[in-house]
């Protein structure tokens, strides 16, 4: 999983609320995508015209927004079908982190996994930030800093979130949740071997670690 600990950059104000996993990654494209191409077709259904041509009002289209390393979110990101694809996608276009006043818990399950970072403010404070970018698009930087837990605003202003210890620490350090077992290693093989000694009965036809 890819590390998470600061990101600067552009932040795409896309305020609607409750956009789905099924605008965020088509269910067509789930068969047949690799999960590295799965970017080309995040928000389809808006980034695109019938023809293929891009749509150039939809902000991701649009500079200094493409390819933008934190969007801006209506209430509820994330909500409707179980995909992890839909982080994938999101991923796939740069986004690192998504600033909204709510997630969909299984979505933001998800982009925890997958070294993408969401983070909960208020719905003010959301609308605000985007109220300073739109103010100087070119200009304006948003800071999502989860060593401090903190977004700065282009005014400079710290915003505190919240993000359970566990989860902060395994992107910090790059681990998903395998990867934080493997961490204990020593201990459980420290437990195999004492099982195996008190019951070897449990461990016939299993393979020596």
């Amino acid at each position: 999983m890819q590390r998470f600990d600061r990101v600067t950059g552009p932040a795409a104000p896309l305020l609607q609320p409750n956009i789905d996993t099924d605008v965020i990654i088509r269910a067509e494209r789930l068969v047949g995508t690799p999960k590295e191409a799965m970017g080309r077709f995040a928000f389809e259904v808006w980034r695109f015209r019938a023809d293929g041509s891009e749509e150039p009002d939809f902000v991701l289209n649009r500079a200094p927004f493409r390819g933008a390393p934190i969007l801006l979110a209506g209430p509820n990101f994330g909500c409707g079908s179980s995909r992890e694809a839909a982080v994938w996608a999101l991923a796939g276009l740069g986004i690192r982190a998504v600033i909204a006043p709510s997630f969909s818990d299984i979505f933001a399950g998800n982009a925890l996994q997958n070294g993408l970072l969401p983070v909960v403010l208020p719905e003010q404070t959301v609308r605000g930030l985007a109220a300073q970018i739109e103010a100087d698009p070119d200009h304006a930087r948003v800071t999502v800093d989860l060593e401090r837990q903190a977004v700065v605003g282009p005014d400079g202003a710290a915003h505190g979130f919240v993000i359970d210890p566990d989860r902060r620490e395994a992107l910090l350090l790059g681990l998903d949740d395998i990867g934080l077992t493997l961490r204990q290693a020593e201990l459980i093989e420290a437990w195999q071997a004492e099982d195996r000694r008190r019951r070897p009965w449990v461990w016939l036809g299993a393979a020596e670690t």
